[in-house]
């Protein structure tokens, strides 16, 4: 609704619209002149607030207290929205246990922070002939994790790389 600008008042030029009163109670079917005329006798706007419904549906309000509390429920919408980053940890296939101890430790600050992580690792050359050896860096990694986050998308092969990702685990 917000991003359609809404007709209101004069620009309303149906024939005839089912009006709503100010209070929410139904005034049925009239001319849209007679539907604005009540509009104006209370001080307040019409507003198509239906365009599509056979015949368009008006309401009486206060057209700028409803964009008001309308913004007002758009920005608080937007507060409660959680936006999160994908990190990438890149390991190796032969990867050493500090090494491997180190990758871990960022994997779990990223995701106690808020954010997904995606683990990858690139087989090069010989290596490509190893891919359980790539499945069980990725598990062991995924069972070193398994305390802060669950598995979004497990372990899986796709051309010479393997991609998994990690979610932090809900809060309950």
């Amino acid at each position: 609704m917000s991003n359609k600008k809404l007709q209101i008042n004069e620009e309303v030029r149906d024939k005839e619209v089912r009006l709503i009163g100010a209070e929410g109670e139904q005034l049925g079917i009239m001319s849209s002149e007679k539907a604005f005329n009540i509009a104006m006798e209370s001080n307040l706007d019409l507003v198509k607030i239906a365009p599509q419904a056979k015949p368009p549906v008006c309401k009486v309000m206060d057209y700028g207290k409803y964009r008001f509390e309308q913004a007002k429920r758009e920005k608080e919408n937007k507060k409660n929205q959680r936006t999160f980053d994908i990190k990438e940890v890149r390991l190796s296939l032969n990867i050493d246990v500090h090494d491997f101890n180190t990758k871990l430790n960022n994997a779990l600050k990223f995701i106690k922070k808020g954010d997904k992580v995606k683990v990858s690792i690139r087989f090069r050359g010989r290596e490509m002939g190893h891919p359980e050896q790539g499945y069980d860096t990725m598990n062991r990694f995924a069972k070193a994790c398994e305390e802060v986050a669950v598995i979004e998308k497990p372990a899986k092969l796709e051309g010479r790389n393997m991609l998994m990702f990690l979610a932090p685990k809900p809060n309950k």
